[in-house]
């Protein structure tokens, strides 16, 4: 299947290269120079990827996420920023992007990141409305109260819809679909967000942190998503 990416990027030097070498691994792209050029270019088309950068002339980049999400179906965004501040890494995920890079950026980590989060797009469409009773991964999963409708992308805690990003998602989902299974902060930044990199074991802490918030009736004291001291998670079930 050719793939295609959004590119919404100010800088016309960026955009370009972005799209050449996302050429290199046989997907072809856009590009959109703000973000109302680019929310009309995604409304309009279909996309398999969106790469989009913080800092636009219009409204920035977490505005562009949000409306993005907003939207009905589901694309991975990675996220690019001349800034490189914590804040901005967990705004910009908070938001819904799915991964984060940091201007200048090498052209060998934006394939690999591009190329992750391809894989996990690839993995979720297995989830899809009747892709269980073709062997895909089941479509509704239950642990105790928590009920993950996983072709919707819904979660319900006791019968309470809650309401996650992207990440917090496919997070849980992991956790779900592997109950009873620990593992580290570098194992889930390996087989969630795709990659493995010194120094951002810290994104799965708050990432955790987030989800527990919503989803356990005590944060502090966790049903679900449990501690494994010295070792790392688990999905603990009812």
């Amino acid at each position: 299947m050719q793939r295609k990416a959004l590119i919404i990027e100010d800088n016309p030097e960026i955009a370009r290269l972005v799209q050449m070498r996302l050429g290199d691994i046989g997907c072809t792209a856009d590009i959109a120079p703000d973000g109302d050029r680019g929310l009309s270019r995604y409304r309009n088309g279909r996309y398999h990827l969106v790469v989009l950068d913080l800092m636009l002339p219009d409204m920035d980049g977490l505005e562009v996420c949000r409306k993005l999400r907003a939207l009905p179906g589901y694309v991975p965004i990675l996220m690019l920023t001349a800034r490189s501040t914590e804040l901005d890494r967990v705004l910009g995920l908070e938001t819904g992007a799915d991964d984060y890079l940091t201007k200048p950026f090498s052209v060998l980590e934006l394939l690999a990141r591009a190329k992750a989060l391809f894989r996990r797009a690839r993995a979720m469409s297995a989830s899809a409305p009747g892709a269980a009773a073709s062997g895909g991964q089941q479509e509704v999963l239950q642990h105790g109260g928590l009920h993950i409708d996983v072709g919707r992308r819904l979660v319900r805690v006791e019968g309470r819809e809650v309401p996650l990003t992207a990440k917090e998602f496919e997070l849980l989902l992991h956790f779900a679909q592997h109950p009873g299974r620990v593992y580290s902060r570098a194992q889930l930044l390996d087989q969630v967000w795709g990659y493995s990199h010194e120094g951002y074991e810290h994104t799965v802490n708050s990432h955790i942190n987030r989800l527990r918030g919503k989803i356990e009736r005590d944060p502090a004291k966790p049903r679900y998503i449990v501690t494994v001291w010295g070792v790392g998670y688990k999905l603990a079930g009812d």
